[in-house]
């Protein structure tokens, strides 16, 4: 996994690039009709529920938009929010309020999104053994924070990117001849390259579940696709030698079901790509 030092580097480059994209030359609508030095006064209002994310994250924007605004929070991270609540109030440059404005929100909305589905699945998980994770299925450019969603909801993260973890999926295996060759050629690779990374192998049947077995150095199979049945058979089969994980299609309705035949992650692409973002506004006052 990749250290927090890195993880607070890609934020700080996602807030840089999205004020790029969004603000350019300058606000002009602001710089327009508000002089210089104005100041005001604005509150983040909840208008949905759900569990809040993102208030550290538009912290981080303001504070690069104008070090000089002053945020007084009143929730944080992984709060449970209801409509009308106040998140946090922000005060200093009315320019520079609104030149922040909407990265912020889009970030929250987002974030806050991640987070309450994440939780959906935790609660439910929380009396088994079996976390929640997520997967590289996210928003080009806006991983980071939508993987501290994920956290802020009660969930974990998979690798973030292709470099922190091998995972060898089903075309990493048909296309090096198999999994035992799959296996074995990316242990050479490590060792060639003296790099210490987690290999997770996706497995398709029962019987690519032995294959795997036979071979060392695996840190997680995947189960792709299993059903609950051929789960419990698997997670049998496997008896501890390494960790499992179920994938493929699961929701809401069925993960208990899975966490039951004994698996210890469930992984999700789902958490960070398939959420409606949840309402949320900054308004003056």
């Amino acid at each position: 996994m990749i250290s927090e030092k890195q993880l607070a580097e890609e934020v700080q480059i996602i807030i840089q690039n999205a004020i790029r994209e969004d603000v350019g030359e300058g606000d002009h609508s602001s710089i327009a009709c508000i002089p210089e030095n104005v100041m005001g006064k604005a509150k983040l209002l909840v208008k949905d529920v759900g569990i809040i994310a993102g208030i550290n994250f538009a912290e981080q924007v303001f504070n690069y938009v104008d070090p000089s605004l002053k945020m007084d929070k009143l929730m944080q991270d992984g709060d449970s929010m209801s409509y009308g609540d106040i998140a946090f109030y922000i005060s200093g440059s009315s320019r520079s309020i609104l030149k922040s404005e909407r990265l912020a929100l889009n970030a929250m909305q987002r974030m806050s999104a991640i987070a309450t589905k994440t939780h959906q699945f935790y609660s439910l998980l929380k009396d088994y053994k079996t976390k929640i994770l997520d997967t590289r299925k996210t928003t080009p450019g806006f991983r980071a924070p939508e993987k501290q969603a994920v956290k802020i909801g009660g969930g974990e993260n998979h690798r973030f990117a292709l470099y922190d973890m091998i995972m060898l999926k089903d075309n990493h295996i048909d296309f090096a001849g198999g999994i035992s060759e799959a296996i074995q050629k990316t242990l050479n690779y490590l060792k060639s390259k003296d790099l210490d990374l987690k290999i997770v192998v996706e497995a398709r049947s029962l019987s690519e579940v032995e294959e795997i077995l036979k071979n060392e150095g695996v840190y997680r199979i995947l189960l792709d696709n299993f059903n609950f049945e051929e789960t419990k058979k698997a997670v049998d089969l496997i008896d501890g030698k390494c960790l499992t994980e179920s994938s493929g299609g699961i929701t809401l309705e069925t993960a208990q079901h899975y966490a039951e035949c004994g698996v210890d992650y469930i992984s999700s692409g789902a958490l960070t790509h398939s959420v409606h973002n949840l309402d949320l506004s900054l308004k003056a006052i």
